[in-house]
């Protein structure tokens, strides 16, 4: 078992003695995740811990993306349930990058792979992705790397 997913059954374990709803379900709801992508593909494996963070992201991101949609439908409560969340799950995942240090590493990524133009944008992306390693979403990658090729 990865350490990461022994810490996710340990908090949430935690959680529930200190009758900690939101945390109890978030982690929960987590684990299950987990669990269903241990079982997709052909047989049952543990994920690594950097399988894991993957999945917590893609979960965050679910949240993050609900928040804003019950926000615009008028809907404080879920929207504000949602963001908090996101919120328990961002403690286990890495820290995020600023605007500039996301610039920085995107900008060292394309001059050393020497991408320029429209035509080499799914090369940079994945020299741009590989040099960020999840410390930033997908689309703010994305539009750095665009701004940065002139697209």
């Amino acid at each position: 078992m990865s350490t990461l997913k022994d810490r996710l059954t340990a908090d949430m374990r935690a959680a529930l003695k200190a009758r900690d709803e939101l945390t109890t379900s978030t982690l929960r709801m987590a684990l299950a995740a987990v669990g269903t992508a241990e079982v997709s593909g052909k047989a049952k494996r543990e994920l690594s811990d950097d399988e894991v963070v993957a999945v917590l992201t893609k979960e965050a991101k679910k949240r993050r993306e609900a928040a804003t949609a019950f926000a615009d439908a008028g809907r404080a409560e879920q929207a504000a349930r949602e963001s908090a969340e996101g919120e328990v799950l961002d403690r286990y995942l890495p820290k995020q990058l600023s605007d500039a240090e996301l610039t920085a590493l995107v900008t060292r990524a394309l001059a050393a792979g020497g991408f320029t133009g429209k035509a080499q944008m799914g090369p940079a992306m994945k020299a741009a992705q590989a040099a960020v390693a999840g410390q930033a979403e997908g689309g703010r990658v994305a539009a750095e790397v665009r701004r940065q090729l002139g697209l």
